[in-house]
């Protein structure tokens, strides 16, 4: 499986912006997706996750409300949605597939990742 994430940018807070993670390879419902993010000095966290199917959504507290993940299993894409960011929500986000099942909140849930797009969010 191969992932490419891209839609990062700069932005001012308050501002919207949407992410969105391309895979290609293995059959792409057969998996749930995830997105984490590690901000400079600081480990890779958990931001959102999503079943097989969609219909199943998991989101970090620090997200909920503003973060909305989707997916669209017939373009083998998945996306988030992220608005009202935060300074702090500034980090390198990357997409993730887990082949098993779980709570998707660990990394070790997942087995391949994209490469990371940058989201710098400006006070």
């Amino acid at each position: 499986v191969q992932l490419q994430a891209f839609g990062g940018g700069l932005v001012q807070a308050g501002d919207s912006l949407r992410l969105s993670c391309a895979a290609s390879g293995r059959t792409f419902s057969s998996y749930a997706m995830g997105w984490f993010r590690q901000a400079p000095g600081k480990e890779r966290r958990f931001v959102t996750a999503i079943s097989r199917s969609g219909g199943r959504s998991y989101y970090a507290d620090s997200v909920k409300g503003r973060f909305t993940i989707s997916r669209d299993n017939a373009k083998n894409t998945v996306y988030l949605q992220m608005n009202s960011l935060k300074p702090e929500d500034t980090a390198v986000y990357y997409c993730a597939v887990a082949q098993g099942g779980g709570s998707y909140h660990s990394i070790n849930e997942y087995d391949y990742w994209g490469q990371g797009t940058q989201v710098t969010v400006s006070s």
